[in-house]
């Protein structure tokens, strides 16, 4: 099923249920995605929503960090509670092994001899990993496997 259909039925669902918190995160998740739609002038694909929660997935684990370290433990639940509603919406994380074999895969693919190839590797990299895998774990991997070609 599609991302933005499948918002729709769960925002209904949970109007029904009165669950406030999971409304309010699909609520804001949908208009974070309409944005976006309004920015490219055109409806986002599958993949691009999927960046969209991925970006306020990011938002929400830094959130989490600054309440943390400011001892405001009622939001730091508040936002992790939000960050999980929004991570049962993107796809299943990889594990290293599989992002070890993308990453050589991608290396093979774009022929890329040193680290200064890296934004190759990158872009074919990114479009399958968003979502189920961190930006940075991915470049430092990609970096690593570079320099001891």
């Amino acid at each position: 099923m599609e991302l933005k259909p499948k918002l729709t039925e769960d925002l209904k669902a949970a109007m029904r249920s009165g669950d406030k918190l999971r409304t309010s995160v699909i609520r804001l998740l949908t208009a974070l995605i309409k944005n976006r739609e309004v920015e490219k002038r055109g409806p986002l694909t599958d993949g691009e929503v999927i960046q969209a929660i991925s970006a306020s997935c990011k938002q929400r684990q830094e959130a989490i960090e600054q309440y943390g370290q400011g001892g405001r433990q009622d939001l730091v639940d508040k936002e992790a509670a939000e960050l999980a509603i929004l991570q049962s919406y993107l796809p299943a994380a990889l594990s290293a092994d599989e992002l070890r074999s993308l990453v050589r895969e991608a290396i093979r693919e774009s022929q890329a001899a040193s680290p200064r190839e890296m934004g190759k590797v990158m872009a074919l990299l990114m479009p399958t990993v968003t979502g189920r895998a961190d930006g940075k774990i991915v470049s430092g991997l990609v970096r690593e496997m570079l320099s001891t070609n």
